[in-house]
């Protein structure tokens, strides 16, 4: 688990994120991304968490002055993460089922490209380490280890992205994946999501392997509107689920 896991606390005070301190090298990227991992390590569609920052303690536990943590929040609103609401304070953003579906939607439509792109340029080596994701639940179900399988799932996609060779998509698809990922970890359980996805996986690679553009950009682009789906089906928690201080 990553050091700059969010430790969320249940209540009516701020939320409090684990953060290392920085060096005084590039202080507001460094806050930047330090607070965007934190962000995105948060169960943020938990109906009871508590989303507030406090702007005192993040300065605190960075171990820097507040222009560099404001500088980096200020980026954070921009890209739809956080949003500052006069006289209540800084909130991390929950999206709501449409945005979400929608998200997903794009997400389908910027994977199975790469996907399609990957068939034509990545080596048979880059495509081989796709199926070693999978391992560790050859033997045991990946519902038995739901962080593990988490963690290789957004690994999965994030590789498909990268071997589709596109600058343009690996950046359009950044700031996508921290929503889409909270929202698979939010849904993993439901409906036996993860025997279900692992088996796209293991039938994606396999297009990849034969070369299969076709198949491959149909199977990624199927796989990930299934999410959107589900969603639509399962996803009223999203709405009902309190935006705190919005």
């Amino acid at each position: 688990m990553s050091t700059i896991t969010a430790l969320v606390q249940r209540s009516s005070t701020a939320t409090s994120l684990s953060l290392p301190q920085l060096n005084a090298t590039s202080l507001r990227n460094q806050a930047y991304a330090l607070l965007k991992n934190a962000i995105a390590e948060t169960d943020i569609y938990d109906p009871q968490q508590e989303l507030r920052l406090d702007e005192r303690q993040l300065t605190a536990a960075l171990g820097v002055s507040r222009t560099p943590v404001r500088e980096a929040l200020s980026l954070l609103e921009q890209e739809g993460f956080i949003k500052t609401v006069p006289r209540r304070g800084i909130y991390i953003v929950r999206k709501s089922k449409r945005e979400i579906i929608e998200m997903v939607q794009v997400w389908a439509a910027l994977e199975s490209m790469a996907a399609r792109l990957a068939t034509l340029h990545a080596s048979d080596a880059e495509i081989a380490k796709l199926r070693h994701l999978f391992d560790e639940f050859h033997s045991s179900p990946p519902a038995l280890h739901l962080d593990e399988y988490s963690d290789a799932n957004i690994a999965f996609h994030t590789a498909v992205i990268a071997l589709g060779g596109s600058q343009t998509i690996i950046d359009a698809t950044r700031n996508l994946l921290i929503h889409v990922r909270a929202v698979r970890r939010a849904t993993i359980t439901q409906s036996d999501r993860a025997a279900r996805s692992i088996i796209d996986h293991l039938n994606i690679i396999e297009a990849l392997e034969r070369r299969d553009t076709e198949l491959a950009e149909r199977l990624t682009r199927q796989h990930t509107l299934d999410l959107a789906a589900h969603v639509e089906r399962h996803g009223d928690f999203l709405d009902a689920a309190p935006r705190r201080g919005f």
